[in-house]
């Protein structure tokens, strides 16, 4: 039977099995044990904001909140995810249904909230779906790699062209012409370190020894190519989701500034401060608990906002950056699980050039050329 240009789909009886457990990184006491440490954090910082005698003021600033301003500031929440969505789907399968899309990418979010896996969970997450799926263990990794690429592409770009708007006055805010050129040419240098390591990669998969080893170098080359050839494409949603995964962001965090009564902090300063303050993220804390925080505090009494408004504004932003992407994709795992091992679903249809045995569909056939799939 045809199931659409190019494909076809020899249907076998349903198949319920026993569901497939979650790697170990991502594990039910896992999940119990960073959910604990989030509620522990929350704890701790409720507790010293509301016991600490030297602390009146941030309590006087939270007493103030005006929840108008905190709801749209979710609402930016959730542009992001769907920002990251829509790239999700761009650059590993447009074939996917947006649903399956959507429980892959909201998951990958829910993980980078929950888990402490430095910043990877995520892309660990989705990439084992897809697994799960039929996608090749190939094609995952080079995809994977260009989808980092992306997101980071966007990070960079903004934090040399607000680097470089502070330090020529384009932009107000800076302190000094050094505090805008800083963040430009640590964005140079941060490209010219993704091309070098491109080099690097292609020659470490010819020369070394190691399979393992030489699978990874060939990997991160290829996902740099893959990364550079989408990009070349022009493809508005690539663009648009890459870009508005962090503009929503940073639009949240500048509204959970007006959210409490202070002044928005410039928007260059802003940028800079968003970037370097997501580093923290690398830290393998759940959520980046504490590295992202003092990152983003930091920079930004740096640039002169006051700590005080900036201590409030980035409690409150980080508060919905982790609950909301965790309460959007927790339940859309929980989903994707059961579908995958229930119901027919598209994963494998991305598959380029496989024929793939999917459990309650069949056998999904994408002939060659495998360089026509999954663009």
């Amino acid at each position: 039977m045809t199931a659409g240009p190019g494909f076809t789909v020899e249907y076998l009886e349903p198949v319920v099995v026993a569901a497939e457990p979650l790697p170990d990184e991502f594990s039910a006491s896992r999940l119990r044990r960073s959910l604990a440490i989030l509620a522990a954090v929350a704890l701790v910082v409720v507790g010293a904001v509301v016991l600490v005698p030297g602390l009146g003021s941030l309590r006087s600033r939270f007493t103030g909140a005006q929840p108008g301003w905190l709801a749209l500031a979710a609402v930016l929440q959730v542009g992001s995810c769907a920002a990251y969505v829509v790239l999700f789907r761009a650059v590993f399968c447009r074939r996917m249904r947006w649903r399956t899309s959507t429980e892959i990418g909201l998951s990958e979010l829910a993980a980078n909230s929950v888990f402490s896996i430095g910043g990877a969970g995520g892309l660990a997450l989705g990439a084992w779906i897809l697994r799960r799926g039929g996608l090749a263990a190939a094609f995952i990794a080079r995809r994977t790699v260009a989808f980092f690429l992306l997101t980071s592409l966007a990070n960079v770009g903004f934090l040399a062209l607000g680097g470089v708007a502070l330090a020529t006055g384009v932009l107000h805010g800076s302190p000094g012409v050094l505090l805008g050129l800083i963040p430009a040419v640590a964005a140079a240098l941060a490209v010219a370190g993704a091309l070098v390591a491109r080099q690097l990669a292609g020659v470490l998969a010819r020369r070394s020894m190691r399979a393992r080893l030489a699978a990874a170098a060939s990997a991160v080359g290829d996902g740099v190519d893959e990364a550079l050839r989408l990009l070349r494409t022009g493809d508005p949603a690539i663009l648009v989701g890459a870009a508005g995964y962090m503009l929503f962001d940073v639009a949240m965090l500048a509204v959970c500034f007006a959210a409490f009564g202070n002044d928005v902090p410039p928007a260059g300063v802003l940028l800079v401060a968003y970037i370097i303050g997501q580093l923290g993220g690398l830290i393998p804390v759940p959520g980046g608990i504490g590295g992202v925080d003092a990152g983003l505090i930091g920079t930004l009494v740096l640039y002169g906002v006051d700590a005080t408004d900036a201590a409030v504004a980035v409690i409150a932003y980080r508060g919905l950056l982790l609950a909301i992407p965790a309460l959007l994709g927790l339940p859309a795992l929980a989903v994707l699980r059961r579908r995958l091992r229930t119901e027919a679903h598209d994963i494998a249809a991305c598959a380029p050039g496989e024929s793939v045995d999917v459990l309650g569909r069949g056998v999904v056939r994408r002939p060659e050329p495998a360089a026509r799939a999954a663009t």
